[in-house]
């Protein structure tokens, strides 16, 4: 095949201009064979396998940044879910698991690791109840650790318990975390419809369906698909999403380079690569500002959904035929203190909660990294996780939120998490209570296109 000159210059252009890079490479580990009814010797199982499975993890990942020249930001590792490796284990000390996993991230240098989990959208067992009850304590005493809490499928209906369950667990692992802004809610996400093989934090685990160890690919990208857009004015829509779709496929194809090569060097299987663009607090590098540049004054005015779903179908699209290993979450990502489009958004009274909640419809994940005020009850957080999953089970998808009360502030006054979680104003919820709604627990059952056998 004949080299393509332009080609070449295009992605050297991605890479140093319009802050191309891989996201993440998660190792995705099974921890089953770690199980044993003894606490001692679970955690020394547990702590065993992740260190000896992935001692070289860093180092393979940073020959490959060196080798092709691509930044590679996050290097993490997700698990097999904790309450179903744990639910044998006699006095179930979970917090003791939670540090060990979080040592053990240390060891082998990741940044974070996934897989603190429950499965719970049809109900709870006894492990369950047991890691959720734990999940402010084991957030607030760890630094890597990522949580997260299934409560609702298509195929199962919404867990109605789960969800009132969640906005208690919410509201105290942001007190615990106080000091921080309530930060141990950023690594806590409540799902419908959970992918197994999710490479990104916080919701990334290891999925019972998945192969022994795989690695999984994070790509992104937002601002060479703001570039591409920037750059070609004047286009209608069949032609600005003509225009994503080869761009995507570019961006993705260095994302199946890297991943496959990852795992040859670890001997694990190649898992997937997710296709979501996802944003940064880096001025550019934002899903909000490619929305703009397709005409809308701000994100979050009056045509922000459709301009979303033409992005986020655009992006799939380009990917499909870049790769034959999609999954995930794949598409484009809406973190709103992650991204410094929505917070300007926000701050100019363009984009509400109600805007997002509506964006969430199609975008690939939901309400993710949204400061509330400190004095929300817990009813209004599980209400709001009631909606967001309602739009998963209905629409048959993923959908999920990532919520922070922040202890102590209000409207209009700023969180701060750091780092890539950035910061945001604290978003305005109704007056409006939902508690007698919440307290009716039971589940909302599974819609009639779950009848799909």
């Amino acid at each position: 095949m004949l080299i393509n000159h332009n080609e070449i210059l295009e992605t050297v252009n991605m890479l140093r201009q319009e802050k191309l890079d891989i996201r993440t490479v998660t190792l995705s580990l099974n921890l089953r064979d770690c199980q044993d009814s003894r606490p001692a010797k679970l955690q020394h199982n547990i702590y065993s396998k992740i260190t000896n499975t992935a001692k070289n993890l860093i180092a393979v990942v940073d020959e490959l940044e060196s080798k092709y020249g691509v930044p590679i930001i996050n290097k993490r590792i997700a698990v097999s879910p904790i309450s179903a490796i744990a639910e044998g284990c006699k006095g179930k000390d979970l917090r003791s698991i939670a540090i060990t996993l979080d040592e053990a991230a240390d060891k082998v240098g990741v940044d974070f690791l996934g897989g603190y989990s429950a499965l719970v959208q049809k109900g709870f067992t006894s492990g369950d109840v047991s890691l959720i009850d734990s999940i402010p304590d084991a957030l607030s005493v760890t630094e890597r650790v990522c949580s997260s809490v299934n409560v609702a499928s298509t195929k199962a209906g919404i867990n109605m318990d789960a969800v009132k369950k969640m906005g208690g667990v919410i509201k105290e692992t942001a007190e615990m975390t106080r000091d921080q802004d309530g930060v141990g809610c950023a690594k806590l996400v409540v799902f419908c419809n959970a992918p197994e093989d999710n490479p990104f934090m916080a919701g990334a685990y290891h999925g019972i369906g998945e192969a022994e160890a795989a690695v999984n690919i994070g790509i992104s990208g937002p601002g060479v698909i703001r570039s591409a857009i920037e750059n070609s004015p004047g286009l209608d829509f069949t032609s600005l999403s003509e225009i994503i779709k080869k761009t995507s496929f570019k961006i993705t194809r260095v994302g199946e380079l890297i991943g496959r090569e990852a795992a040859k060097r670890l001997g694990v299987t190649m898992g997937i690569i997710d296709l979501s663009l996802a944003p940064t607090p880096t001025a550019g590098d934002s899903v909000a500002l490619i929305l703009e540049k397709m005409g809308l004054e701000y994100c979050g005015c009056h045509g922000t959904t459709a301009a979303l779903a033409l992005l986020n179908e655009a992006v799939k699209k380009g990917g499909l035929f870049a790769t034959s290993s999609t999954g995930g979450l794949s598409g484009s990502f809406i973190p709103v203190s992650e991204d410094l489009g929505m917070v300007k958004a926000i701050k100019a009274g363009a984009l509400s909660i109600d805007k997002l909640e509506a964006m969430t419809s199609v975008c690939s994940v939901g309400l993710d990294m949204i400061a509330v005020p400190g004095d929300t009850t817990a009813e209004t957080i599980s209400a709001i996780i009631a909606d967001e999953m309602s739009i998963g089970m209905i629409n048959d998808k993923t959908t999920a939120t990532r919520l922070i009360p922040v202890p102590g502030k209000k409207v209009g006054e700023v969180a701060n998490f750091g780092g890539l979680l950035g910061g945001a104003p604290i978003i305005k919820l109704s007056d409006h209570s939902s508690k007698d709604f919440i307290d009716r627990g039971g589940r909302i059952p599974a819609p009639i296109r779950s009848l799909t056998n």
